[in-house]
């Protein structure tokens, strides 16, 4: 395991079971999703946004017997965040086949391409946001909200609006009028707006580009042609040992920020058991992560 875990120490994940809200199948006749430990969210969302996260998710699932299974095989699209560390973890330490489960790591650049794999079912699986799943559940539901893959807290920030290196922006305050790169029409753009809200900024104060792509949006902030930017963890602490100012993090408002491991409906029906299985597989990479002391 090494250096895979070394990277997340003091950066924790939520197991099943705990404080985690993790969502899980059950082994009855009767399989469905049922919520895990409630507690958590009524203390760290928002009620509004927790209902619509209900209702995006949709969780419900008809009983399937194991052996109608069509497939063992998950492939799930990865945008380049330190959420997705548990897939590696159970990869290198074998999690997955040890639980019968093969996957296929798809890398993308950004989350629209992430959800638009998932949208022509060239994909199955995917670390995202609430915000995505409601937009593709808005006509109809087509995908479905498993469990928590992680969660900001106090002292463990998830995303950052850093500064370019000669931006001359050194406080919040001077972030007031100047565009930062997000990406529209996801939890980036939402949690800057929210983030910034929070500290008292105005609408008009409020201004954002957008660069879909997270690694150029990375390469934009480096090169200063971006005067701003929200990147996730792992790219926001490269950048800042690269040069780059951290202005804000979601560490200071974490009841806003948390992502989630979600499924096409149409794999999910189809396999219930395999998504059990990798579920278990998560859960155990999850422990050896958090476990990890070095």
């Amino acid at each position: 395991m090494g250096a895979i875990v070394k990277r997340l120490k003091s950066k924790p994940l939520q197991p099943a079971g705990g404080s985690g809200g993790t969502v899980i199948i059950t082994s009855k006749c009767t399989d469905k999703f049922t919520g895990g430990e409630e507690r958590m969210n009524r203390k760290r969302v928002g009620a509004g946004l927790m209902t619509l996260f209900l209702i995006a998710s949709a969780v419900l699932t008809a009983c399937q017997p194991a052996a109608n299974d069509v497939t063992s095989t998950v492939r799930v699209a990865r945008i380049p965040v330190l959420d997705t560390l548990p897939l590696y973890v159970a990869q290198q330490e074998g999690l997955f086949e040890k639980h019968g489960v093969t996957v296929e790591i798809i890398p993308v650049a950004s989350a629209p391409e992430r959800d638009q794999l998932i949208a022509a079912g060239q994909a199955d699986a995917m670390i995202n946001e609430v915000l995505s799943t409601m937009f593709a559940n808005k006509e109809s539901i087509q995908m479905q909200t498993v469990r928590y893959a992680r969660t900001a807290t106090s002292t463990a920030p998830i995303f950052r609006i850093l500064a370019a290196k000669d931006a001359g922006i050194t406080s919040l305050d001077q972030l007031k009028g100047v565009p930062v790169g997000v990406s529209d029409g996801t939890i980036i753009a939402y949690l800057t707006e929210r983030l910034l809200q929070a500290e008292g900024f105005s609408k008009d104060e409020i201004q954002t580009t957008s660069v879909p792509s997270i690694s150029d949006r990375m390469a934009l902030l480096g090169s200063g042609q971006l005067k701003a930017a929200m990147l996730p963890d792992p790219l926001s602490t490269l950048a800042v040992q690269q040069g780059a100012n951290v202005v804000i993090e979601d560490s200071t408002h974490p009841e806003y920020s948390f992502s989630t491991l979600t499924f096409s409906k149409a794999f999910l029906d189809a396999n219930p058991t395999t998504v059990k299985n990798f579920l278990a597989a998560w859960e155990d990479a999850v422990t050896l992560i958090n476990a990890d002391g070095t």
